[in-house]
């Protein structure tokens, strides 16, 4: 129940842009009832710099002035004829809908290893013959260990990992003979601790000295 004589917000229209506000709505409502059409379009451009100012942040876009056409002829109901800059909106093309976005669709054949190993693998598999192959395929057998990890806490077998080695490298990669991966142990223990900053001992405080002082400090007192 309204009392007569005040002015309600849910009694008035709907706000196109409710984030300018009455009064600007107002000023856009004035001057589509104006006939002139000069005085309309300057008149037009004045709220232009109304609107701006209520909304700086729009000045980092490229569009900014474009946008701000755009607003004023959404607040007219696309309604309001003036000299613009830029042509006028339709509704539909303002609430048109983006294109929905592509994602790549890759298949990963074992999805704890990832496509990086996979990646890897590929290029490690394209290199010649000889001592740097041997060590890359060495460094991607301890990282598919390890990643293997990240999913099974418990333990991997060795062999279970130059299998899927070699077939992802379709026979292409094997390790050397006499060449073991890290041990479980090792890799879990890495995880977990993450790696370690080495801290100069010289520049440790010495809490131990600090608590004497301390002490001898306080006899002194009594």
């Amino acid at each position: 129940m309204s009392l007569p004589g005040l002015d309600y917000n849910t009694e008035r229209p709907r706000l196109p842009i409710p984030e300018y506000g009455r009064h600007v709505q107002r000023m856009v409502d004035h001057v589509m009832e104006i006939e002139d059409r000069d005085k309309r379009t300057h008149q037009a451009k004045a709220i232009i710099q109304v609107i701006a100012r209520l909304n700086p942040q729009l000045r980092n876009s490229d569009n900014f002035e474009r946008t701000l056409w755009d607003h004023l002829h959404i607040m007219s109901d696309f309604k309001l004829d003036v000299d613009a800059p830029f042509p006028k909106p339709t509704p539909e093309e303002l609430d048109s809908k983006p294109q929905r976005m592509t994602y790549p669709q890759t298949k990963i054949k074992y999805g704890h290893y990832g496509k990086l190993v996979e990646r890897m693998i590929e290029q490690c598999a394209g290199m010649e013959p000889g001592e740097k192959r041997d060590a890359y395929t060495a460094v991607i057998a301890n990282q598919m260990k390890k990643q293997f990890l990240t999913w099974n806490r418990d333990t991997v077998p060795d062999p279970v990992i130059l299998k899927d080695l070699a077939e992802l490298s379709k026979g292409r990669l094997q390790l050397k003979e006499g060449v073991q991966l890290a041990s479980t142990a090792d890799l879990l223990r890495t995880q977990q601790n993450g790696p370690r900053n080495e801290v100069d001992p010289r520049r440790r405080p010495n809490n131990g000295g600090g608590k004497k002082r301390n002490r001898k400090r306080k006899k002194n007192r009594y």
